[in-house]
Formats: C-alpha cells, sequence, structure tokens
C-alpha cells in the first residue's frame, strides 16, 4: 500500500464551519453597555495644556475668517453681534441708499490737506491764502456733515418707528457712523444701491 504525503502548502480547514452573516447584520458583536460608556467618554480637560491653547487658537482664528467672509458677503448668521438683527440691517439699508455729505467730505479733506503741507513748499507766497481756503472748507465740510446727520437721524427714527413697535437704543448711532465711513470701505459690505429704497 502507497501512502502519500500530505501537502503542507494547502491551508489546513478548521473543522467548526463559519456561522453565515444573516442580511442587515454589523457582522460583530454587539458592544456591552459599559464598552459603549467608556468609548463616549472624553475628559473635560484636555490634559496637554499647549495642545489646548493650540485648538482654542485655531478655532478662533476659524471664526475671525468666517466672520471677515460674512461681513463681505452680508451673511448675518456668522456676522460679529453688534450687526446683526433686521433693525440693524435696515439702518444700513438706508444708510447705504442715500448719498451722505460724510463719505465724500473726508476724502476731500483730507485731499487739501495734503495740498496744505506740500504747496508751501513749492510756493511760500500762498501760504496765507491756503490757510484760509481749508480752513473755510473744512469748516463748512464739519457744518454740512451736523446737518447732513440731523437728517440721517430724523429718517432714521421714522422708519424705525414705522416698521418696529420696539426700537433698540443706539442705532441712530449706529448709522451716523456709517454714514461717513466711505461707502467702498464699509463693513458690512453694502447690498443696496444709491436711490433703493430698502425693503425690510
Amino acid at each position: 500500500m502507497i501512502f502519500r504525503k500530505s501537502d503542507s502548502s494547502q491551508p489546513s480547514q478548521s473543522s467548526e464551519p463559519t456561522p453565515p452573516v444573516r442580511p442587515g447584520s454589523k457582522g460583530r458583536p454587539t458592544r456591552s453597555r459599559k464598552e459603549a460608556e467608556a468609548a463616549r467618554r472624553r475628559p473635560l480637560v484636555v490634559d496637554d495644556r499647549k495642545e489646548a491653547r493650540r485648538r482654542d487658537r485655531e478655532r478662533a482664528n476659524q471664526q475671525r475668517i468666517e466672520s471677515q467672509q460674512a461681513l463681505m458677503t452680508g451673511d448675518e448668521k456668522k456676522m460679529p453681534a453688534q450687526h446683526r438683527g433686521p433693525q440693524r440691517r435696515l439702518v444700513r439699508d438706508l444708510v447705504d441708499s442715500r448719498r451722505n455729505v460724510g463719505e465724500f467730505f473726508f476724502p476731500v479733506a483730507l485731499v487739501i490737506m495734503l495740498i496744505a503741507l506740500v504747496l508751501p513748499l513749492v510756493r511760500p507766497d500762498l501760504t496765507a491764502v491756503m490757510s484760509t481756503a481749508m480752513l473755510v472748507v473744512l469748516w463748512g465740510g464739519i457744518a454740512l456733515c451736523v446737518v447732513d446727520g440731523f437728517l440721517i437721524r430724523r429718517l432714521l427714527r421714522r422708519r424705525l418707528e414705522a416698521e418696529f413697535s420696539d426700537v433698540e437704543r443706539g442705532l441712530v448711532g449706529y448709522g451716523i457712523m456709517r454714514a461717513i465711513q466711505i461707502r467702498r470701505f464699509r463693513l458690512p459690505r453694502p447690498q443696496v444701491k444709491h436711490g433703493e429704497v430698502p425693503l425690510r
């Protein structure tokens, strides 16, 4: 009788058959309640303070980036708190829809001041005339800004009282400060054009 040597390269088959996987099952045993609670448990305080500070900086940087993007796009959900709310949005739209004296006065005043500093070096004989002209323009512009501020104040109060029963404090000052800024540098960015009627 001839006995053949078994081939050792073939994998040995287990004597116990593997149970078939049921349809819809996870394919693994369910964790015990103790194991699930241990997996959910997280430390309240991070042991590594350096890592905690790094995470805080990353979170603050991310929030700052989102806030800056919201100021550019007009997304109120991510804006800083001082710009949120329907009343502040209406104030911004009312100011942005009109041509304000302040937004034109300050660039003109800056140019005049630069000319007043340079001109005496070129034409010293015109120093007195330039100083007088600068005073007239500056004080005249300030007077116009004050008058325009009263007009803005009346406009904002009348529209806010008509639209809202309870008006927040500080909205008039919020609108006047926006009115004296150059339009292209205002944040949040204007969402209405000049002459456009703002809607609530």
